[in-house]
């Protein structure tokens, strides 16, 4: 029954990881639109 537990526990772990790494990418690349917008705005307003 122990090793069920850590085969479990490695598992969900390995899975957080994923969408830890997941929401990573997400977010540098949400990061990089705004700033693409950012900088339009700020063309059109010069």
């Amino acid at each position: 029954m122990e090793r069920r537990i850590r085969n479990v526990m490695a598992i969900l772990l390995m899975v957080a990881f994923g969408v830890a790494l997941a929401g990573c990418e997400t977010a540098d690349g949400f990061g990089k639109d705004l700033e693409k917008l950012g900088q339009k705005i700020q063309d059109k307003s010069n």
